[in-house]
């Protein structure tokens, strides 16, 4: 893979209809500078607003997830189906480039990626300064849904890789399998051109919930799963206005396609999800594995590619050096915090969703200077440094994200529900957990617990806010 980011020479357009609103769109690719990424731009609104391509905007729809499309969406303003397009730019590598479209659907010509694979070429790669950043999958990480048989899986490997099986238990489809492992040999001429497809069956479905209007029997191959009448035919040809004759096929497709692969609506599945995880915002480094993947699943599972990214990306912003098993060890602990000895009492920060949830360690030692007085006799740690503890998990949580951290602080509000289960001694090691209530602007209210040896040793919510130093 390389290590370079890219852009494109030049712009360049393709026209077409969108499948689903049938709505006419001129798409056009522009050069964009170093660190832009992928973004969508509605230039038929006022002020051109942007979309990243990120699965922060995925709008989450059932009715999409049925017709296997991906859309984004920010302030109300969407883009319909673009994972042909995400496909394209991924296989080709292309990391910043600015998307305009003046509809809210790309065009999608034949219903593979391969349109916009060739004016991409057209354009020509422009190789850029910057290093691509890349989400490293250091140990398994697994996703399924048991009631549609869905697994998804990424192994650690220093590549990219993708392995799909579909499997719909019908005759008219069949199992079937691929796997794409070198993308500038595979990508172009493997599974590029490999077109959507769906069934007979669902056709009108589609049509009956306003869909598929810009759908015809060039854009996507239909698999034959159910006889016909004449009536169905007639109904069929006026759907999609057609004028010549339709036939049920007998090589298994509508109109008798010939399929560009043996197992091309499998090779397209692989398209699909390449497309969907490009909304992780970083270029993967990963063994995938995917059994039945569908849209929606593949969002999912984008989303936890993400928030690792996120959380490696903090790392390795605050750490010098990478321990298996710490987020942040103390030393980066102290560019987030400004606490210092000796009122600063998390050691390590182990888990870190962003924005959602944290969990910090404290190893409580007989040296801890509170000892002396709290109580010289039976060493207690004081209940307000437990608080005050877990509060500091809350500010690393609060404070990582946040642009010019030196120059910001937590204060805290209001501490509400605070119980005090069993008491901390030297030797303990205090586990705490800070998960994400409510965040509004700059207020916030967590909820915290701490554990010694898996018991629950205290717990309380907080409330806080990010101010100016």
């Amino acid at each position: 893979m390389r290590t370079k980011q890219a852009t494109i020479k030049k712009e360049v357009s393709y026209e077409g209809r969108g499948l689903h609103t049938g709505n006419k769109t001129k798409l056009t690719f522009k050069p964009a500078p170093e660190n832009y990424g992928r973004k969508f731009v509605r230039v038929d609104i006022d002020n051109s607003p942007e979309i990243e391509a990120v699965v922060d905007n995925v709008v989450q729809d059932t009715n999409v997830d049925s017709l296997r499309g991906t859309t984004i969406q920010v302030d109300g303003v969407a883009v319909h189906t673009i994972e042909h397009v995400l496909a394209a730019l991924v296989g080709l590598e292309i990391d910043n480039v600015r998307i305009e479209l003046n509809a809210n659907e790309p065009p999608i010509a034949d219903g593979s990626a391969m349109p916009f694979v060739e004016i991409l070429q057209d354009a020509g790669l422009d190789i850029q300064e910057a290093d691509r950043e890349f989400l490293v999958i250091e140990e398994t990480v697994n996703f399924t849904v048991d009631k549609k048989g869905v697994q998804i899986v990424a192994l650690p490997t220093d590549d990219y890789r993708l392995t799909v099986m579909i499997d719909y238990q019908n005759p008219a489809l069949g199992s079937q399998h691929t796997g794409l492992f070198d993308l500038e040999t595979e990508f172009i001429s493997e599974f590029a051109p490999a077109r959507t497809f769906c069934f007979l069956h669902e056709v009108e479905g589609l049509a009956e919930q306003g869909l598929i209007k810009g759908g015809d029997l060039d854009s996507a191959v239909v698999i034959v799963d159910r006889q016909l009448s004449d009536d169905d035919i007639t109904r069929l040809r006026k759907m999609f206005d057609i004028a010549d004759e339709v036939v049920l096929g007998e090589n298994g497709t509508l109109n008798n396609k010939t399929l560009r692969y043996k197992n091309e609506p499998c090779r397209h599945k692989l398209l699909d999800l390449m497309g969907d995880l490009a909304l992780a915002g970083v270029n993967i480094k990963a063994q995938i594995l995917a059994a039945r993947p569908g849209h929606q699943s593949n969002i999912e599972f984008a989303k936890i590619l993400r928030s690792l990214y996120k959380k490696q990306r903090l790392t390795r912003k605050y750490q010098d050096i990478q321990k298996k098993g710490v987020v942040f060890d103390v030393n980066a602990i102290k560019k987030i915090l400004p606490h210092r000895y000796p009122f600063l009492l998390v050691d390590s920060i182990v888990e870190l969703e962003p924005e959602v949830r944290a969990v910090g360690l404290k190893n409580v030692t007989t040296n801890e200077p509170f000892f002396e007085g709290h109580f010289p006799d039976r060493p207690v740690m004081p209940g307000v440094l437990i608080v005050e503890a877990m509060a500091q998990v809350g500010g690393v949580l609060l404070l990582n994200e946040q642009e010019n951290v030196e120059e910001k602080l937590v204060f805290f509000m209001g501490i509400d529900q605070v119980k005090f289960r069993k008491p901390v001694v030297p030797g303990d090691q205090l586990v705490m957990e800070l998960e994400m209530l409510k965040a509004r602007r700059s207020t916030f209210k967590m909820a915290g617990k701490a554990y010694v040896k898996g018991q629950l040793v205290c717990e309380a919510e907080m409330m806080a806010a990010i101010v100016e130093k």
